[in-house]
């Protein structure tokens, strides 16, 4: 796969870099010092250029790639005194969707996110990071609750799509979906939301009617999937990365089209790298967001809110 290739060409030049320090370390030859430096040099400026010339294939890989930091990772990481809180009040409580309180930096927060697995027995539970309606409702119930005690929400959004199995469609999985993102849209209490890998669909929009809304860099955001708009439009799920290139799915295409606010750089080499370096960095982005809103009134919140999204998809023919 591309994205093999990518890192593949990345370990061989580190293996050659180590190869040589050994010699140096064996030898005590000094005089290959100049080149050991070059050859580093020469690695970062290509890390630098692989993934700045990265391809939407490669792009869909990266955000799919199996150690991707999962909601709960972030929260380890971001998050003191959590607490997880269960169930929608209703039917269950679904493992794809998780959330509670905690504090970020000594403020009072809602943390809510869907939730992959970390190993196949794990997904299974999790489907996969897919919700079904018990989830959203979780999700929703956790989020007028934050809005009571005036709590900030923060959101993770990685997965496919809500879950599309039967029980799901029974239980109202469409308007699970579309009551949160009418319920949403009226909040009265910051709300940020961030797609840290897939944001498939309505599955990760009833997640994401937010006053502020980043992507991480290898994140990707669609109405739908590669796979399944190739299968609609060419009848050919082969052709999913010439969907994908249709479908602006990245970030850096969504931000100039004022779908997202905001994008939040990843380490080099993916997420997946360097956990705590990503956590950092979403820390930031995070710091700096809830000290912007906590300046507005709750009024100028939501108007701002409805605003946001009603501009979106508005467009001049040239």
């Amino acid at each position: 796969m591309a994205k093999k290739d990518i890192e593949k060409e990345l370990r061989d030049l580190q293996s050659k870099l180590d190869n040589l320090k050994s010699e140096i370390s064996d030898n005590s030859d000094t005089a290959l010092l100049p080149i050991i430096k070059q050859m580093e040099d020469n690695a970062s400026t290509l890390k630098v250029e692989l993934y700045r010339k990265i391809t939407p294939g490669e792009r869909i890989q990266l955000a799919r790639h199996p150690n991707r930091p999962t909601t709960l990772d972030y929260i380890n990481y971001l998050i003191t005194d959590f607490v997880q809180l269960h169930g929608d009040r209703r039917f269950a409580d679904d493992h794809a969707m998780v959330g509670g309180i905690g504090m970020f930096e000594g403020i009072p927060v809602t943390v809510i996110g869907t939730q992959k697995g970390k190993d196949t027995k794990d997904n299974i539970k999790r489907h996969f990071g897919m919700p079904h309606p018990e989830g959203y409702r979780k999700a929703l119930r956790l989020m007028e609750q934050a809005e009571k005690f005036g709590r900030p929400i923060i959101n993770f959004i990685d997965t496919a799509g809500a879950y599309p199995g039967l029980g799901a469609e029974e239980r109202g999985q469409g308007e699970a979906i579309a009551y949160n993102l009418y319920k949403m849209s009226t909040l009265k209490t910051p709300v940020i939301s961030i797609i840290t890998g897939e944001g498939g669909s309505g599955g990760a929009l009833a997640l994401a009617v937010a006053d502020k809304v980043f992507m991480l860099t290898n994140s990707i955001y669609s109405v739908i999937s590669p796979e399944g708009c190739a299968s609609i439009l060419w009848k050919d799920s082969s052709k999913a990365m010439d969907a994908a290139q249709a479908l602006k799915i990245d970030a850096n295409n969504l931000l100039q089209m004022g779908i997202i606010d905001g994008i939040i750089e990843e380490p080099e080499g993916g997420a997946h790298q360097d956990y705590a370096g990503m956590a950092e960095n979403i820390k930031n982005k995070l710091r700096s967001a809830l000290e912007e809103l906590s300046q507005y009134e709750i009024e100028h919140l939501l108007e701002a809110r409805y605003a946001k999204f009603r501009k979106i998809g508005v467009f001049k023919e040239g």
